[in-house]
């Protein structure tokens, strides 16, 4: 009797086109780097950036990696530049971003500066970083990361530079900036 209740069952799915549910879908893994641009080697694809400012290095002035990267070109004149990218940050991951800068400057006081900040849905968007001219002429890294959430967020990741005229030229090149999910 057992078996004939599992072969009607069995017959019933087949008639109906009732089919078991399906497992679950896996969470978005929180693993690896997740903009498209990091090192602008694909000029500003990517990224919302101001005309010039994604420029090919050289022997003087060569990228942290490869051969591109994004310059807040001192002009000693009054004028500020806006680099930003937003990434998605799935649920229950923490995304950290890291960055390169380097500075070169004819500067003796502080007046130019690079302000980079980190905008993510649900926390108030702040200044992480205020570099001006004492960030030295090698490349450094920097990183900020957001925390984790129980739901999906955006992230945007801003560099805004402010100069100022009359007090020395300070330019600012960026480079590498990752977004990686942990």
């Amino acid at each position: 009797m057992k078996a004939v209740a599992t072969t009607a069952a069995a017959l019933l799915l087949l008639l109906t086109g009732a089919t078991s549910p399906a497992p679950p879908a896996p969470d978005a893994p929180c693993a690896g780097q997740i903009h498209p641009n990091p090192s602008f080697e694909r000029g500003a694809t990517g990224w919302t950036a101001g005309p010039r400012m994604v420029v090919l290095g050289d022997e003087t002035r060569p990228a942290h990696t490869g051969r591109a990267y994004a310059t807040f070109a001192g002009l000693d004149v009054t004028r500020s530049d806006l680099l930003r990218t937003t990434v998605t940050v799935p649920a229950n991951c923490d995304l950290t971003v890291r960055f390169w800068v380097r500075t070169i400057t004819t500067e003796t006081t502080r007046g130019d500066y690079l302000n980079v900040g980190l905008a993510v849905t649900g926390i108030p968007p702040k200044t992480r970083f205020s570099l001006a001219f004492d960030g030295g002429a090698q490349w450094r890294q920097y990183s900020m990361a957001s925390g984790t959430a129980a739901v999906e967020r955006t992230a945007t990741a801003s560099f805004l530079s402010s100069e100022t005229a009359g007090n020395g030229v300070t330019a600012f090149d960026v480079d590498d900036v990752t977004f990686s999910l942990s």
